[in-house]
């Protein structure tokens, strides 16, 4: 038996991925999970309420890292500056946990309910960043497009990196927010 409360989540996890790779997510029950962990299914559920948020854990320290980081950003930056610098702390959380995350993401994109968790998952996180970036200073409207601009820009990164695993997910992010300031440039004087 695990014997703390974070190694029973750590297996099930590892348990749920596996799973979800051998049978698919439908075909999976929380009570497998829990067998393949050598736990039972009622410590499962202290643990996640479904078995889709097994492969969801950690969403909410990811958001914490990334609101305190905004919180903490010095004055002067940019709203897409202050972004990047919250997002190469998270980055740093995802590339520790590459072994679970890329499977992971495999398993969500082949499935329709897991797709939409994210979903709700990606649009919670976007507002605590517009949230975060509001208290900061940054007006209203701003805020909530550069929040959804700029996860929009990490998760293309991230993608980036799963694709290219040869470059750090930093140098990924740096790439992708070079490419969004490029978009957004003003163009020249003769048109």
């Amino acid at each position: 038996m695990p014997r703390s409360g974070a190694e029973a989540r750590r297996r099930l996890q590892q348990a749920a991925l596996e799973l979800y790779g051998e049978r698919g997510f439908d075909r999976t029950t929380t009570a497998e999970i829990a067998a393949r962990a050598g736990l039972n299914e009622r410590t499962y559920f202290r643990h996640f309420p479904d078995k889709r948020e097994v492969l969801f854990d950690g969403e909410a320290d990811l958001r914490d890292t990334m609101t305190r980081e905004i919180a903490e950003a010095p004055d002067g930056l940019t709203p897409f500056e202050i972004l990047l610098r919250a997002f190469r702390k998270a980055a740093r959380i995802l590339e520790a946990n590459r072994p679970f995350s890329e499977p992971r993401l495999a398993i969500i994109a082949a499935t329709p309910a897991l797709r939409e968790r994210e979903l709700a998952k990606h649009a919670s996180l976007t507002d605590a960043l517009a949230e975060a970036l509001r208290r900061h200073g940054v007006p209203g409207g701003p805020a909530g497009l550069a929040a959804q601009t700029g996860w929009a820009t990490f998760h293309h990164a991230a993608q980036s990196w799963i694709d290219n695993p040869s470059q750090t997910l930093d140098v990924h992010l740096s790439q992708a927010f070079d490419d969004l300031r490029a978009l957004s440039a003003t163009p020249g004087a003769d048109r």
